[in-house]
């Protein structure tokens, strides 16, 4: 039979850190932690796929039994203890430990195996009465809530009330009369709530632990970080039964988490906190505001010492900042757990600069380390402390970035308003695992409770989002919806800031300024002064150094090129020319060509865009000197240019000289039922070519007036929605007679090519005939391919493609994620053909999936020459297609 349960203790352990598809990220660490030395308490994983087989048949798998009672022998001998024994008992933890780690969101009991015959016994073996109360009514509560599903709120209520009778702050306070007092409340609460008395016996305790534990894997929180990070469904979570060790012991024990860097800002130092006299989950719960971990030095020197250490060798040992979790047990450490530490993205990279640095990893595993999504958060802008606003309240701050929204007091309705449009911070007295799907709805999280390593600050991190935690001056109070800072309240639905970089807590909606990043780029801070902005510039050129894909941008403006170019790109891959006809005189020269009688009237008005198109090519092709840029013909339908009414459309009529009712018969004429496939793109310039002359002209002239000044232009015309070969033969033609044109006007010729934007599936799969047709380049324009492959109106699908994801119908929205299997298959189609027939075709995509890393992944697979995003997710697609060439 298949070995299922994996045993570690006493120096060794059956696995190592590369079994966790099998073990769980945690098992397998525990593993590897011991067979490296590391003081690990004994004891053993039952692996991830009986996760799968329970949850797919209801019960526990044949045999499994049998094999957990063999490694509880085993424990048994590798501890002295005896697992219910009155007198020497052995108690376990039971904690899940998924593949990929998924920081609170699955089930942990604690303490388990105590019952009022050995709760006697951990008093006598230990000495200290009140230390076996705390623990077992610690069990009582998890054990109640996780497994039995009472409401954490009873057991609370009932705890509420022992720290008022004994007028104590906290729980450590609370004497042991009234927690054995506590414990048979405790017990009656549960008997109440379900009918049974409180399971006594430990191997039932325990098998319930491990099913709760299982069935946790489908808790909504759970689903939504799976769904949030795009892990697997299978196979599920492990579960690891460990041998207890106490914090909670005395003065002379505690427990804690610790990081081998500072997870907020990548600095190299030792970063943590811990509770003396406490157990692990007081330390992420927040419920007592914790020391730091420098503390530990004066308090208990050796422990201390020897953690230090430890934390020096797991660093080394697995090449990536650690998290830790620990516990003294009367002087005594114990390490509980190590993982790969969630941290901001200002910290990934200098982390990872700094590792490569110090020879633990190489430049490429450097790059492998972070995402390309995070590097968003670099970009986004801070508050603006120059303008002198007064604090309302400062706390820890736990995550960068800052953020403004309405206060909200519960999840639900963050998700509930964030869905409607609201932006929303989330202000909670402390956050749990339950919270998990506000935090995400959320722009930022604050809480009145919890350090540095709570939950609150580990999920904001983990996911690049603001939070400020532990603001002792706030009081919550969730039931009327409110939060008062002094004389000062906080109404749900009244807007606050948070800014995670300080701490701070302001009232009102604060402007922001540019990032450190951001700020280098324009010149406001020497890069010398900046360390995330070095940081990142050296992951960004490894990145480059990495990849194979060229990175265009979307740029329609000269501005928009210059940041573009900044951020990295090389070349424009999108310049939308109907975007430079809305402005002042522009648009009343387009709306007077559109609604001019006859070819005549259309030219004089076209003769008038003309300068004014041509001066915006040669700003745009100053600003991309020396790089391609890719312009596309006019693509919308006219109607979209014409007022629909009221006083814009009187004084149009006025200033073309036409009555109202004239210019109501063209806007009428124009109108269409679906515009989206209507009389736009090349239709118009077949049309009236007039208009593909005029935009030919203004690019080839700015192209020869640059040149002469000594600029570099690498022009690409690209004819948009293209159906049949003979559309775009059609076009082309015009632009290579204005092209020969111009050049003999001006005594310049300049290089340049001609193609295509494929957005309908009949352009992709007769790609090889519009390759003959003369195109030298394709432009996978995905958005309104996406439409016309799905059928979908992006415009429209909103309302229910959510609910499409929610249902597993579609695995992700086809506007965010490239649809591989419908239109990715058509892209590849379309390159496959088209270089059939010429194998120097130049092959992008434009569409929004230019910046989105798994559509990158595919494009890199498929052989593109480049992808081309808006201008701030340029350093995003860098990124992405360096991972796809380096997976």
């Amino acid at each position: 039979m298949t070995q299922r349960v994996f045993f570690f203790g006493d120096g060794r352990a059956e696995g190592t850190r590369e079994w966790k598809d099998l073990l769980g990220g945690k098992g397998a660490n525990l593993a590897e932690m011991t067979n490296i030395g590391i003081p690990v308490p004994p004891g053993f994983t039952i692996s991830c796929p009986m996760c799968d087989a329970f949850l797919q048949d209801g019960k526990v798998p044949g045999g499994l039994r049998d094999e957990v009672e063999a490694s509880i022998k085993k424990l048994e001998a590798s501890t002295g203890r005896r697992f219910g024994d009155s007198t020497n008992p052995l108690l376990v933890s039971v904690r899940s430990g998924a593949r990929v780690s998924m920081p609170g969101m699955m089930e942990t009991i604690l303490n388990l195996g105590l019952n009022d015959e050995t709760v006697q016994g951990l008093a006598d073996q230990s000495g200290n009465p009140r230390f076996a109360w705390d623990s077992y009514r610690r069990f009582l509560q998890m054990y109640g809530e996780v497994v039995l599903g009472a409401s954490a709120h009873l057991f609370e209520s009932l705890l509420a009330a022992k720290r008022m009778v004994s007028d104590v702050k906290t729980d450590a306070e609370v004497p042991v009369e009234l927690m054995q007092a506590l414990v048979v409340e405790y017990k009656a609460l549960i008997r109440s709530h379900t009918g049974h008395p409180f399971p006594m016996e430990p191997r039932e305790q325990l098998w319930g632990a491990i099913e709760a534990v299982w069935k946790s894997w489908m808790i909504r929180r759970a689903v939504d970080y799976r769904r949030q990070y795009s892990i697997a469904e299978t196979p599920g979570t492990a579960v690891n039964i460990c041998t207890m060790v106490f914090g909670n012991l005395g003065p002379d024990s505690g427990t804690g988490v610790a990081f081998t860097r500072d997870p907020s800002t990548g600095e190299q130092r030792f970063y943590g906190e811990f509770l003396v006299d406490a157990q692990g989950e007081d330390v992420v719960a927040g419920i007592r505001t914790p020391l730091p971990i420098s503390a530990m030095a004066k308090l208990w020197p050796g422990p201390y010492d020897q953690l230090m250490q430890v934390q020096a060798k797991l660093e080394r040992h697995f090449h990536d900042m650690q998290d830790l979790e620990f516990t003294v047990e009367r002087g005594k450490l114990f390490l509980l757990q190590t993982r790969n530490g969630k941290r901001t993205v200002g910290a990934a990279v200098r982390i990872a600069r700094d590792m490569v640095n110090e020879g633990l990893i190489t430049q490429a595993e450097a790059v492998r380390r972070v995402q390309p999504t995070q590097l968003d958060q670099l970009l986004h802008p801070v508050i603006d402390t120059g303008r002198g606003d007064v604090p309302l309240a400062t706390g820890l701050p736990a995550s960068p970035g800052a953020a403004s929204g309405k206060a909200v007091f519960d999840a639900d309705a963050a998700e509930l308003q964030a869905r409607q449009g609201d932006k929303v911070i989330l202000v909670r007295e402390e956050t749990t695992p339950d919270d998990f799907h506000g935090i995400v709805a959320a722009r930022a999280v604050l809480t009145a409770r919890g350090g540095m390593t709570s939950h609150a600050a580990v999920v904001a991190r983990g996911m690049g989002k603001c939070a400020v935690v532990g603001c002792g001056a706030m009081k919550v109070d969730a039931t009327h919806r409110l939060f008062t800072v002094g004389d000062v309240t906080i109404r749900e639905g009244e807007w606050v800031t948070v800014d995670g970089a300080s701490g701070n807590v302001y009232a009102g909606d604060l402007p922001t300024q540019p990032s450190e990043v951001m700020r280098v780029m324009l010149g406001e801070l020497p890069p010398e002064s900046a360390p995330v902005y070095q940081a990142y510039s050296e992951i960004l050129g490894w990145a480059d150094g990495s990849r194979r894909l060229k990175v265009r941008t979307n740029a329609d403006t000269p501005h928009d090129a210059r940041q573009a170019r900044q951020f990295g790109a090389e070349g424009i891959g999108l310049c939308r020319t109907e975007h430079m006809f809305f402005e002042g005189e522009r648009i009343t020269a387009m709306r007077e060509m559109i609604c001019a009688h006859d070819e005549a009237g259309r030219r004089r008005a076209l003769d008038k865009l003309l300068p004014m198109q041509r001066a915006d090519f040669e700003g745009i092709f100053e600003a991309m000197d020396g790089l391609p840029v890719t312009i596309r013909l006019l693509d919308p339908p006219l109607h979209e240019f014409l007022p629909h009414g009221g006083e814009e459309a009187k004084l149009l009529a006025r200033t073309l000289g036409v009555t109202r009712q004239e210019l109501t018969h063209v806007v009428e004429s124009l109108r269409e039922t679906n515009p989206m496939l209507g009389h736009r793109g090349c239709r118009l310039g077949i049309t009236y070519p007039e208009i593909t002359e005029m935009q030919a002209r203004a690019i080839f002239e700015a192209a020869a007036q640059c040149t002469k000044r000594g600029i570099t232009v690498l022009p690409e015309v690209m004819v948009p929605l293209v159906a049949t070969f003979h559309e775009f033969a059609h076009q082309r033609t015009i632009i290579e007679r204005v092209a020969a044109a111009v050049a003999a006007e001006t005594g310049t010729t300049v290089p340049f090519l001609t193609g295509t934007m494929i957005e309908l599936p009949r352009a992709a799969l007769t790609a090889a005939e519009i390759v003959r047709a003369g195109a030298q380049f394709f432009s996978f324009g995905t958005n309104d391919l996406t439409q016309t492959t799905l059928g979908l109106s992006r415009d429209d699908a909103g309302r229910f493609v959510p609910f499409y994801v929610d249902r597993g119908i579609f695995p992700t929205d086809p506007f965010q994620v490239l649809d591989v299997d419908g239109v990715g298959k058509l892209i590849t189609y379309a390159v496959r053909e088209g270089r059939g027939v010429e194998e120097r075709l130049k092959v992008g995509i434009c569409g929004e999936h230019g910046g989105e890393p798994k559509s990158i992944a595919f494009c890199h697979a498929q052989g593109l020459d480049y992808v081309s995003c808006s201008p701030f997710r340029v350093p995003i697609a860098r990124l992405a297609a360096a991972h796809a060439a380096l997976e």
